[in-house]
């Protein structure tokens, strides 16, 4: 069965969730940007609490049979982006997340989730 862009994010928000990520925000997109339909925005007090947020995102999203297209910023886990397709995870680091503000920037958008 193939997911719907709401159920792979609501898979994200649900996996970030489980692993404890802090203030997690699901925007809608849509008639905002093109660039995706869903963008889930949360963080992680500690690099491997990112760590971790991110690898069960990948997991659940692997077990759906979704391909991720890409993971950058696992390294240094300050910042991770994860690219779904129309789905668009960003995982910071909390002192990343206050600095960048990215919801402040795509303001637009309608919050469809809070965590």
């Amino acid at each position: 069965m193939t997911l719907t862009n709401e159920q792979l994010m609501q898979t994200a928000v649900d996996a970030a969730n489980d692993k404890k990520a802090m203030n997690i925000v699901a925007l809608d997109l849509r008639g905002v940007s093109l660039v995706a339909d869903y963008f889930v925005i949360c963080h992680g007090n500690s690099d491997t609490q990112v760590q971790a947020i991110v690898t069960e995102i990948r997991k659940r999203a692997h077990d759906e049979g979704v391909t991720i297209k890409g993971i950058e910023g696992m390294d240094s886990a300050r910042w991770v982006l994860m690219d779904l397709g129309d789905v668009v995870v960003h995982v910071f680091h909390r002192d990343e997340r206050e600095y960048y503000n990215i919801e402040r920037l795509w303001s637009d958008a309608k919050v469809v989730e809070k965590v």
